[in-house]
């Protein structure tokens, strides 16, 4: 049978089975094979798949004459790197670009678009150092993010928005809000930080993503151009170097050319993940929106429901103030606790109440399965969270050390119905759930 005589329709469902490459063979068989091999529809579905676009559009995000045209060129651009790593890496950035495009759409116009092979060349040679390949790609789909300008201390402003894709947290003063820094900004900082921490010893590490904070102790991470780990300092950096792996190490390598892999890549990954998930999510805490890195879902994050007070509670581990070297207080971890009331307030003894105040706080907190720590006490830090139904979450964070990397918190709070200086019936005690504090596999 001759295949030109079995028609273009299903010519078209053929090829559109097979591979772009064999479409291209296909393509040499004969003149009406490279007009079917040619239609636009087939490419459309091989730039979807491969590389998630819906129109024709070229690497530097022009438009293409064809779909074909704009497959053709994404090839020719990334021809140097295996094309399964490059479309690991599409899909990457484009599930962080539509999270980011529905849930913070103020971080997109701090993304930068891709750095060129010659940029990336002219920073290794600058460096010294040979970037691992899947962290090329990384850099080729986007140059990091522009820095946030930051106000001074002093002035007792915060932005409405921390722009950070990788998130942070508030703990009292400190505020972390961790940015992907562009090529640019990485040799600015790598030169400074290796300089001032004498990092001599270190040639391979550069400073890929840092907190513009508000306080002086910062946060940093660091790849290591040569195992391809990621690190982050932690309280004794200053001091002599000391940094905690961020990627499980077991998962960093090689696993044929096909699923090449660094911490980079896979730190991304998982915090893409994290977000899908909504693990993690932008809250809006005094005015202020972020990615926020207290954990929002089970079993990371408690929640609780009694006599219509809503608590909700989760811990976030703190590298830049853990201290390895100290075995009594060793990994500090900060926790958040959101305190709400229904709308139908809260009841006690078939009793409804349009308000209750908070007035005193039990905790126990756990290392490993030993009770560490036995808190009574006066309100949260310092306040008496006064609850009404329909109005915002309370929200607080504190924080404690563990010599474990393994722990819990849970407890209870007393609260009056009513107002402290008006009490309208019996204190009730209110249940909050265990949540654990742990050393996660992926350091944040």
């Amino acid at each position: 049978m001759d295949l030109e005589s079995v028609g273009g329709l299903a010519m078209h469902v053929i090829l559109s089975k097979l591979s772009p490459k064999e479409v291209a063979s296909v393509a040499c068989l004969s003149k009406q094979f490279r007009v079917w091999a040619s239609e636009d529809s087939i490419w459309a579905v091989f730039c979807s798949h491969d590389l998630n676009l819906s129109s024709p559009i070229d690497p530097s995000g022009n438009p293409a004459s064809s779909f074909k045209a704009a497959y053709l060129a994404w090839r020719e651009a990334f021809s140097m790197y295996p094309w399964p790593l490059v479309m690991r890496v599409n899909t990457c950035w484009s599930k962080l670009k539509k999270w980011l495009s529905e849930n913070f759409p103020e971080s997109l116009p701090t993304l930068r678009k891709g750095a060129s092979e010659s940029e990336i060349e002219n920073f290794e040679k600058s460096l010294k150092v040979k970037l691992p390949l899947p962290t090329r790609v990384l850099y080729r789909f986007c140059d990091g993010q522009n820095p946030q300008e930051v106000p001074q201390e002093d002035t007792g402003y915060l932005p409405s928005s921390l722009l950070g894709i990788i998130g942070g947290y508030t703990l009292y003063d400190h505020i972390v809000n961790v940015f992907l820094l562009p090529l640019r900004q990485v040799m600015h900082n790598t030169r400074a930080v290796m300089s001032r921490l004498g990092f001599g010893s270190r040639p391979k590490y550069i400073v890929v993503a840092a907190s513009a904070t508000f306080t002086y102790s910062e946060k940093m991470f660091f790849l290591n151009c040569g195992s391809g780990q990621v690190f982050v300092g932690t309280r004794n950096l200053v001091s002599d170097g000391e940094m905690m792996p961020c990627v499980p190490g077991e998962l960093i390598g090689s696993r044929g050319v096909d699923q090449e892999h660094d911490g980079m890549l896979l730190w991304l990954e998982e915090h893409a993940r994290r977000l899908q998930d909504g693990v993690v999510k932008v809250r809006t805490q005094e005015k202020v929106r972020s990615v926020n890195l207290f954990p929002e879902n089970l079993p990371l994050c408690s929640s609780t429901v009694t006599n219509g007070v809503k608590v909700r509670a989760s811990a976030a581990f703190v590298p830049e103030f853990s201290n390895l070297q100290n075995k009594t207080e060793k990994y500090l971890f900060a926790y958040s606790v959101r305190l709400s009331l229904s709308t139908n307030g809260c009841v006690v003894s078939s009793v409804k109440y349009n308000s209750c105040q908070l007035y005193w706080r039990h905790w126990l907190i756990r290392a490993n399965d030993d009770v560490v720590d036995d808190v009574n006490g006066e309100a949260v830090i310092g306040k008496f969270p006064l609850l009404r139904p329909g109005k915002d979450e309370f929200v607080y964070e504190s924080c404690t050390s563990l010599m474990a990397s393994r722990g819990s918190i849970e407890g209870s709070f007393t609260f009056v119905p009513g107002r402290l200086a008006d009490p309208k019936g019996e204190p009730f005690a209110v249940e909050v759930s265990r949540f654990p504090l742990q050393l996660p596999d992926y350091i944040f």
